[in-house]
């Protein structure tokens, strides 16, 4: 069996006061593939995505990766094959700089100096902050935090990307190499987002999550085409896939116009 394979059977997780985060998550991810977890706010999606690197231990239920159950016995294996990106990075950032946080991943892999520097060089260059190295973290904006939470995963050079809201913070031109970055990682990615454009972009299958449970899985492209669906869930159809706004106001315009005497 593939190490890329992410398998979640009947996940259950309660909260400490008694409140269902997940109900009976089931769902198989192959390698390579490309898959968003889409729904509202307090629907489950983080909590799911700390299942896959055993951040959270299942209630009930049970997560592998691939011949790996995650367990704590395996935390290690499992945490070398995944790498997650958080939705606040300060969460992982926490060395002096920028440069030794990135190099901290690999350090502790015991890799030799020199590859560690050139993780780093490559993880840096790749989200466009090499001029940030020598930066204490907390002088960096919000998106500049951000490329540097995935610079550090990106020197890990993981199997398996787990990202969750990777956009928030990044302005378009951030976004944008964003895109072209998980375009080119041709190993597995799952990504949590309210950013259903950037799904569109790099994600052929798209996961829908509602109050813990799984409403719809299948294609991008199907599910944001079932507008009900969407409305149950609380989203709604990316911009790309909407009419324009200003043509919709103004062609009825035109028609009477036209038809008038």
């Amino acid at each position: 069996m593939s190490h890329h394979l992410v398998e979640v059977k009947d996940l259950c997780y309660n909260y400490p006061d008694g409140t269902t985060a997940l109900n009976g998550i089931s769902f198989r991810i192959t390698h390579g593939e490309s898959v968003a977890l889409v729904g509202a706010n307090g629907a489950g999606k983080s909590t799911l995505l700390l299942h896959l690197n055993g951040i959270l231990m299942a209630s009930m239920g049970q997560v592998r990766i691939g011949d790996l159950p995650v367990t704590r016995a395996t935390l290690a294996e499992v945490r070398r094959t995944v790498g997650m990106i958080f939705q606040d990075p300060d969460d992982q950032l926490f060395m002096p700089t920028v440069g030794e946080d990135v190099a901290f991943g690999p350090a502790n892999l015991g890799l030799p100096r020199e590859e560690v520097d050139e993780r780093v060089r490559k993880a840096l260059q790749k989200v466009g902050i090499e001029h940030l190295a020598g930066r204490p973290p907390y002088r960096l904006s919000g998106g500049e935090k951000r490329r540097a939470a995935i610079a550090t995963v990106l020197a890990l050079m993981p199997d398996i990307l787990v990202m969750d809201e990777p956009t928030t913070g990044l302005d378009p031109l951030g976004r944008r190499q964003l895109i072209k970055l998980l375009a080119d990682f041709h190993h597995t990615k799952i990504v949590a987002t309210h950013d259903l454009d950037l799904v569109l972009d790099i994600c052929p299958r798209t996961i829908v999550i509602k109050d813990g449970k799984i409403e719809a899985d299948g294609s991008t492209t199907e599910i944001f085409r079932n507008s009900e669906l969407l409305s149950a869930c609380h989203l709604e159809m990316p911009l790309a896939m909407q009419g324009c706004p200003v043509c919709a106001r103004i062609e009825p315009a035109e028609e009477v116009k036209e038809n008038s005497p």
